[in-house]
């Protein structure tokens, strides 16, 4: 429960209090690293390591921290992927950090929720940024995995505050997650993110692509974030024919039956029901009054 001193706080109190908590991991990438461990019977490669990190967004902060720390020290380039940041350490150290981090509550189930929004982000970022020639991947999708760590981190340590925002949603007090979140606690969770962003000195290319600058990177990375908290509500959530138009708009040389074969979680038949209200919504059909076609 919070103190009514707590209750009080702004956004930069509560960056600075979730930011100084020792961060966890899922509990399912430690149960990965010493499963992949017995079945190699050896420590795994850095590629490896990468893997387990990049699908879980605590233990990629935890890392990416940790590996920012190290290129201050060295004045090293900024670590914008998983992989970089498992070089930057090396693999015995970033062994040893996974093994000794505190677990998640998974029975949470708001935390859960909003984890698994994380990674949907992730790999629908690598999925549709794999198709501009222009971009990495690997930062797109880092960036949508870590766009709402500030979330994730309420729901781990002060979880009156997202339950508060989820109840005004649902009862009808707020219209959008976004109005719930300014109107219960006083500040938009995506600020919470920025904030703690900055207090960890995380690398300038990816606290951009959070905060949405207007480029194709931010803009993608911003568009996977939402396709996924869409995702959530199911295959016939309104919004997500306009998020393949968007991502139609980014990724010009994409079909629009591709994009939606991305979508994490969907069967064919409903990617392309999809697609067809995509269609429309780019190029509506013609309506004659005159004979009602």
């Amino acid at each position: 429960m919070l103190s009514e001193h707590q209750k009080r706080w702004g956004v930069d109190q509560w960056a600075a209090y979730l930011s100084s908590h020792d961060l966890p991991c899922m509990p399912r990438s430690k149960a990965r690293l010493l499963e992949l461990e017995a079945e190699h019977g050896e420590r795994l490669a850095a590629i490896d390591l990468a893997d387990i990190a990049a699908a879980d967004p605590f233990l990629c902060l935890r890392l990416l921290r940790e590996a920012e720390g190290h290129r201050a020290q060295r004045l090293g380039h900024e670590t914008t992927n998983p992989l970089g940041t498992v070089m930057q350490l090396g693999t015995d150290a970033v062994h040893k950090l996974m093994l000794d981090s505190p677990e998640t509550d998974e029975s949470n189930a708001g935390l859960a929720e909003c984890e698994a929004r994380a990674h949907q982000a992730s790999r629908l970022a690598l999925r549709w940024g794999a198709a501009r020639a222009d971009i990495s991947p690997d930062e797109i999708a880092m960036a949508s995995l870590l766009a709402e760590i500030g979330e994730l981190l309420l729901w781990s340590f002060a979880e009156d505050l997202p339950l508060a925002a989820l109840e005004a949603l649902h009862s009808g007090h707020s219209a959008r997650s976004l109005q719930a979140q300014v109107d219960t606690c006083g500040f938009r969770f995506k600020d919470l993110t920025l904030k703690c962003a900055l207090i960890w000195n995380l690398p300038t290319l990816l606290t951009q692509l959070i905060r949405g600058i207007d480029n194709t990177r931010a803009n993608l990375s911003r568009l996977c974030v939402d396709t996924a908290r869409h995702l959530g509500s199911g295959p016939d959530d309104p919004a997500l024919p306009a998020d393949i138009a968007a991502a139609k708009h980014i990724i010009p040389g994409a079909s629009l039956e591709w994009l939606a074969e991305q979508l994490p979680g969907l069967n064919a038949e409903q990617a392309a029901a999809i697609a067809l209200k995509a269609a429309d919504l780019i190029d509506p059909p013609t309506h004659h009054p005159e004979t009602g076609a």
